[in-house]
C-alpha cells in the first residue's frame, strides 16, 4: 500500500513517478510487449510512405503493372501487421491502467474504511469520494494515454527525421521551422489549460460537498423552508465548475484550428519547396509525396507529446492528493490476530 510523508508532498513528480512504479510492478511484462509492439506499428508506419513513394517512381510512372502489384502487397502486408500490433499493444495497454486503477481504488477505499468521524472530516466525505474516484481516473488515464500512444512519439519523430532526411535531405530543412512552430503554439495553449486543469479537481469537491449536504439535510432543509438558500449555494458551485469546464473547452477548441494551419501550411511548403525540387530534377514525384507524409507523421508526433505531457500536471496533483489520504496512520485498526465469533 503506497503511503507518503509528509516532507513529500511538495514533490509533485516523485509522488506521481512512486505511485505508478508501486501500481504498476504487476504489470511489466505486459508494458514490455506494448513497447516492443508500438515499435513494430511505428516502424511499419514509418514504412509505407517510402513503399507508395516506389509505388509512383517504379511503378506509375514507369507503367509497371506487376510492380504497382508486388509493392502493393505489401504495403498490404505491412499494414495488417501494423493493425495487429495496434490491436494487441492497446489491449495490453487497457489491461494494465484499469488494473492499476482498480488496485488504487481498492487501497483507498480500505485504507479509509479505518478512519474515525475526525479523520474522516478532516478531509470531508465528498473529497474523500473524489480522490477514490476521480482521482484515481485521472492517473489511470495518463498511465493508458502513455502506453497506448507516448511511447510511439517519440519513435516516430527520431524515425520520421531520419526518412526524410533520406528522402531529400534538403527539402528537410522546413522541420526546423515547422516544429519549433507548433511546439510554440501548443505550448501557449497548453500553458494556459494548465491553471485550470489544477483549479478542476477542487471544484468537483466543491460540487459533491454541496449535493451530499443537500441529500443528508434534506428534512431540515424542508423544515426550515431553505430550499433556495441552497439552491443559490448548488448554482454558486455548478457554476464555477461550468465556468472552469468552458474556459477548458474553449481553449481546446482552439488547440486543433491552430494545428490543422500549421499542418496545411507545412503541406503548402512541401508542396511548393518539393515542385521547384522536381523542376530542377533534384526530386521525383513519389518521394515529394513520401516525404509530405513524414513531416506529417512528425508533426503529429509533436503533438502528441506535448498534448500528454500537458496531462501530467492533473495526474500528479491526483497521485498527491491520493497520497494525502493514505499517509493518515487510521485510528481505528485491525488486531494481529483476530478471533472469529463461533458458529450460532
Amino acid at each position: 500500500m503506497l503511503r507518503k510523508s509528509s516532507g513529500e508532498c511538495s514533490s509533485l513528480p516523485a509522488v506521481l513517478f512512486r505511485t505508478l512504479r508501486h501500481y504498476l510492478r504487476p504489470y511489466w511484462p505486459s508494458l514490455l510487449a506494448v513497447l516492443a509492439l508500438k515499435v513494430v506499428e511505428t516502424i511499419a508506419a514509418l514504412s509505407l510512405p517510402t513503399l507508395n513513394a516506389d509505388i509512383i517512381n517504379d511503378g506509375v510512372v514507369a507503367g509497371d503493372t506487376d510492380r504497382i502489384w508486388v509493392l502493393g502487397g505489401q504495403m498490404l502486408a505491412i499494414t495488417a501487421l501494423q493493425g495487429v500490433s495496434a490491436v494487441i499493444g492497446t489491449y495490453l495497454a487497457a489491461k494494465a491502467s484499469m488494473g492499476l486503477g482498480r488496485a488504487m481504488r481498492a487501497d483507498v477505499f480500505n485504507h479509509v474504511q479505518r478512519f474515525n468521524t475526525e479523520e474522516v472530516s478532516r478531509f470531508g466525505a465528498p473529497s474523500l469520494v473524489t480522490r477514490s474516484t476521480n482521482d484515481v481516473q485521472q492517473i489511470q488515464m495518463v498511465v493508458f494515454m502513455i502506453a497506448s500512444m507516448m511511447l510511439m512519439a517519440p519513435i516516430m519523430l527520431v524515425g520520421g527525421t531520419i526518412m526524410a532526411l533520406r528522402v531529400d535531405a534538403p527539402l528537410s530543412a522546413l522541420l526546423l521551422v515547422l516544429i519549433p512552430l507548433l511546439l510554440v503554439v501548443v505550448g501557449l495553449l497548453m500553458s494556459r489549460l494548465l491553471p485550470h486543469f489544477k483549479s478542476m479537481q477542487s471544484r468537483i469537491d466543491r460540487v459533491n460537498l454541496v449535493m451530499r449536504e443537500q441529500i443528508q439535510g434534506v428534512r431540515v432543509i424542508r423544515a426550515f423552508v431553505r430550499q433556495r438558500q441552497r439552491r443559490e449555494v448548488f448554482d454558486r458551485a455548478n457554476q464555477d465548475l461550468t465556468t472552469t469546464s468552458l474556459a477548458i473547452g474553449r481553449l481546446f477548441a482552439l488547440l486543433m484550428p491552430s494545428v490543422m494551419l500549421i499542418m496545411n501550411l507545412a503541406t503548402i511548403a512541401v508542396m511548393w519547396f518539393g515542385g521547384q525540387r522536381i523542376s530542377s530534377g533534384g526530386m521525383e514525384v513519389g518521394d515529394l509525396t513520401a516525404f509530405l507524409n513524414y513531416i506529417m507523421q512528425i508533426l503529429f508526433s509533436v503533438l502528441i507529446a506535448v498534448m500528454l505531457v500537458t496531462l501530467l500536471p492533473r495526474a500528479q496533483v491526483a497521485a498527491d492528493r491520493i497520497g494525502e489520504v493514505m499517509a493518515v496512520h487510521p485510528a481505528i485498526s485491525s488486531p494481529a490476530s483476530p478471533q472469529t465469533l463461533p458458529a450460532a
